[in-house]
């Protein structure tokens, strides 16, 4: 009984400073690549670089101006790419000292050729008349934008869409603080107060209650 709790008590000794062993050695292989990347014609920035991992499912994307920070192992590689130039890698060196390194990777511009397009005139001035009055072309991305960020647009949206959950929980916590306020007693009432009668006999004489249009109800002419 006495051997076989010894040995028991060995293997899982040695189990545990296998594990230990091997988690250290990963953290020692555990690098942070700090770096930019530049045109290799005029070393300027090449913004929104994204930098990736080979064969993992990770990675990040530059900043505006190139600088990038990605943690690695030691001896991975690394896939620059971004639009407009070519793809470049880097194999991470195995003998780094230290967790931090620095790369400054060159990138060359690429060239993407079209594919044709074939302009052809209408066949007749009648059918150009006709094609000006019925044809409908959609609208491109910009016509879109500033239909989609009209202000009556909004303003009818703001008007029909129900409040969410932030602006409802807003509400009821400032109706809760008004009632906090005159808690044991009863709330004042504005039908006796003289300065609301004031102010309500100010805005009639301007005529506030006048019937006016709707501002939030879109009539169609802004389309």
């Amino acid at each position: 009984m006495k051997l076989k709790s010894f040995l028991y008590c060995f293997i899982l000794f040695l189990s545990l400073g296998y594990n230990h062993a091997s988690a250290q050695t990963n953290m020692e292989n555990v690098i942070q690549i700090d770096g930019i990347a530049m045109t290799a014609d005029s070393l300027r920035a090449v913004p929104y670089a994204v930098v990736s991992v080979k064969n993992k499912n990770r990675g990040i994307e530059a900043a505006y101006t190139g600088v990038f920070s990605v943690v690695c192992f030691k001896g991975d590689t690394l896939e620059f790419s971004c639009e407009g130039f070519r793809s470049k890698q880097y194999i991470v060196p195995k003998d780094i000292k230290g967790q931090y390194f620095s790369v400054i990777q060159l990138m060359v511009q690429d060239t993407f050729y079209l594919p044709e397009t074939i302009i052809r005139p209408l066949p007749s001035k009648e059918g150009f008349s006709y094609a000006f009055l019925h044809w409908r072309i959609p609208n491109d991305q910009y016509e879109l934008a500033r239909r989609n960020t009209d202000a009556y647009f909004l303003k009818a949206l703001a008007y029909t869409m129900p409040i969410d959950g932030q602006v409802a929980q807003a509400r009821l916590m400032q109706k809760q603080a008004n009632e906090a306020v005159y808690y044991g007693q009863q709330p004042p009432m504005n039908i006796f107060n003289p300065l609301a009668w004031g102010q309500f006999f100010e805005a009639w004489k301007r005529g506030d209650f006048r019937t006016k249009s709707n501002p939030y109800i879109n009539d169609g002419n802004n389309y």
